[in-house]
């Protein structure tokens, strides 16, 4: 088997996270490679190649294949016309460097052809970081590669005063979009971004990126620090691993942003409905409105709120299709009006925080797609967005020392930033 592999170098020889020049009001400017086009499944692609021994060309034959749901690696082969003995043996050969059953919808398959229409290669992109491929050794066997691009990380630096919202200062500073759903998620405990939010606000925020050998942005990594600044008091946090694959985020204190429940657990919903009385929509009378609605297209995915025990999952009168979960500290979440349940998610299993456990729907009661979200302190129903949750952990003596010297790194890296940012603007 030929295997090469390469490396994603981290931080510069100084021992800092690596970072360029940067951009004027932001920190340094992404380089963004332009998306290929998309190619219909049925598209050949030709393309004119030596054939080996042959200096002269010969037609080769491109078929690139979206991998949709229900389909398998063999699926796929045999679709495209593949005998059933050569689509075998490439994925036999494979697996000796990919596992086909790691195949996901959306990714693509890329398969050559010889000018005699039998299978020359196939190759898949597993990573943003990592290539995979069969090619035929001899007329009856594949051999498998296996390739890792060598990636640059280096660290962005973007602030901006919020005039009309968090979104659009944000774009103006040039901030991934992945970069501001993080930036939203990890205060989504402490911040009710619908209201709280006001003009004059501000926001930084420093995140890694991942450059290829050609200095293009690959992907956008991990948010490494934020601070809102709202009302004039600032909120800054700081990314820290507790231990190998759990990281959290901090705020000077050492103390955890997270809380045992999330205020919205939804992602890009708009609040059409708050907790109260109102004039029901359907049934025509002031009625209490327990809980909080959010607009979403159907199929949005919904959250668990927090850590515990589905004690129902289905039909619930006027909620539709509805979930109930019990947490710690005498809390309860119930999420209404579902198009369906995620699999798996039954009554009696257990969830985690940030899980999803199903999809906005319009099930019930309801006159258009929403979730309509309940938090019962004690059996009592009680406002999601004005609930004081309690405190998130604290960090020990030993963790809390070692977050210090984290965060004084961090802060240093982010002061460098500023002043290139500064300098850059003269």
């Amino acid at each position: 088997m030929g295997l090469f592999i390469g490396a994603v170098t981290g931080p510069d020889a100084d021992g800092m996270p690596a970072f360029s020049e940067p951009m004027a009001a932001v920190g340094e400017t992404d380089v963004q490679t332009a998306p290929a086009p998309e190619q219909p499944i049925e598209t050949i692609l030709a393309s004119i190649t030596p054939s080996a021994g042959n200096p002269d060309p010969v037609l080769e034959k491109k078929r690139s294949l979206k991998v949709r749901n229900g389909d398998t690696l063999m699926s796929i082969m045999l679709s495209a016309g593949i005998a059933h003995e050569d689509a075998h043996d490439a994925v036999s050969a494979l697996r000796a460097v990919y596992d086909p059953r790691d195949l996901r919808v959306g990714q693509r398959v890329h398969l050559t052809f010889a000018p005699d229409d039998n299978l020359k290669e196939m190759q898949l992109d597993p990573s943003v970081v990592r290539k995979v491929a069969v090619r035929r050794d001899e007329a009856t066997s594949f051999r498998a590669f296996e390739t890792k691009r060598n990636l640059t990380l280096k660290i962005s630096f973007a602030r901006g005063t919020i005039n009309s919202s968090l979104y659009k200062s944000a774009a103006r500073q040039n901030v991934p979009l992945s970069v501001l759903a993080e930036l939203v998620r990890i205060y989504s405990w402490d911040v009710d971004f619908q209201r709280e939010i006001q003009k004059g606000d501000a926001f930084e925020v420093a995140y890694e990126r991942f450059l290829d050998d050609d200095g293009h942005v690959v992907r956008h990594g991990q948010v490494i620090y934020a601070r809102m600044i709202l009302s004039g008091a600032a909120k800054p946090l700081y990314r820290f691993e507790l231990r190998p694959g759990k990281t959290d985020y901090f705020d000077d204190t050492g103390r955890s942003a997270k809380r045992p429940l999330l205020r919205t657990p939804i992602d890009g919903a708009r609040l059409s409905s708050r907790f109260g009385k109102r004039r029901h929509p359907i049934l025509g009378y002031t009625k209490m409105h327990r809980g909080v609605d959010f607009a979403a297209p159907t199929g949005t995915p919904i959250y668990a709120a927090g850590d515990g025990v589905i004690t129902f999952r289905g039909r619930n009168s006027g909620y539709g299709k509805y979930i109930r979960i019990r947490h710690a500290g005498g809390f309860n979440s119930a999420y209404a009006h579902m198009s369906r349940f995620r699999k798996g998610v039954t009554q009696g299993s257990r969830v985690k925080q940030g899980q999803v456990i199903g999809y906005v729907g319009s099930t019930g009661r309801s006159t258009g797609p929403h979730l309509h979200y309940e938090i019962l302190a004690r059996g009592r129903q009680v406002n999601p967005l004005t609930i004081k949750m309690p405190s998130g952990i604290k960090l020990g003596r030993k963790d809390f020392a070692r977050f210090e010297v984290k965060r004084a790194n961090i802060a240093t890296l982010v002061a460098n930033l500023q002043k290139k940012n500064t300098i850059t603007q003269r």
